[in-house]
């Protein structure tokens, strides 16, 4: 099996990439950088691919037209930055743009060329979309953009799940909260231990590994009748 994840040179990416590479799976993975995160292992493939660049995103439609292409695709690549309302009308617009090509539309390009390629070739492909618990419960207002691109994200998904079904494509949406990753524990360094776990239903934020393991489990076609769906995977930050 050949899977594409995006975004795989550090936190739930890296973490997807690992376990799926120590299941056997051959993985093509991308960053903006051209280092790659798995130096050692001949399974894995990288490609340097800015999501923000639309020369680059090129480099993904062209995995699909090889001969062997992936089977599933896994959108995790995503920015959060932020952008306060009362700053400029462009500072504000060049954040909402960009947010919305890193996050949304790139992903859902790279989705389009999956699904024309899997259809083609007659592929019960699978989409797997790394969203977030903002796209569902919003943000604070610096990162409104972030819960837009996150929310829109999760109705494409359901769009593609209704739309391929009947053609045996599955596609589903993950949710995380925060996740014990190198973003959470920067956040951590400028507002406190507490900020983090503060009105969860248990004492810790989830670990990557935890992402990772219902990646897995939908990327080898174990869930196929839980298409559509979102699995919030937020410590109880809101139960659904």
């Amino acid at each position: 099996m050949i899977v594409l994840v995006t975004g795989t040179s550090r936190g739930i990416g890296k973490s997807i990439a690992k376990m799926l590479l120590e299941s056997g799976k051959l993985v093509i993975g991308t960053s903006r950088s051209t280092n790659t995160p798995f130096p050692n292992n001949q399974n894995y493939r990288h490609i340097k691919c800015d999501l923000a660049a639309e020369e680059d995103l090129e480099k993904l439609k062209e995995v699909f037209k090889n001969k062997e292409i992936p089977e599933v695709l896994i959108n995790n690549a995503g920015m959060f930055e932020e952008a306060q309302f009362d700053i400029s009308d462009e500072d504000w617009l060049k954040n909402w743009d960009k947010t919305m090509q890193v996050n949304l539309r790139s992903s859902a390009l790279i989705s389009k060329w999956a699904l024309n390629a899997w259809t083609k070739a007659g592929i019960e492909g699978r989409l797997i979309n790394i969203s977030s618990r903002a796209g569902y419960r919003g943000d604070t207002g610096e990162y409104a953009s972030y819960a837009a691109s996150k929310g829109g994200m999760v109705a494409f998904t359901k769009s593609v799940a209704r739309s391929f079904g009947k053609q045996g494509i599955t596609a589903y949406t993950i949710a995380p909260g925060f996740v014990d990753t190198d973003m959470a524990r920067g956040s951590v360094e400028v507002y406190g231990e507490d900020y983090l776990t503060k009105g969860l239903a248990l004492d810790s934020i989830a670990p990557p590994e935890q992402i990772a393991n219902i990646v897995r489990l939908l990327a080898e076609g174990k869930l196929t009748h839980a298409t559509g769906q979102t699995f919030h995977v937020n410590s109880g930050s809101y139960l659904i």
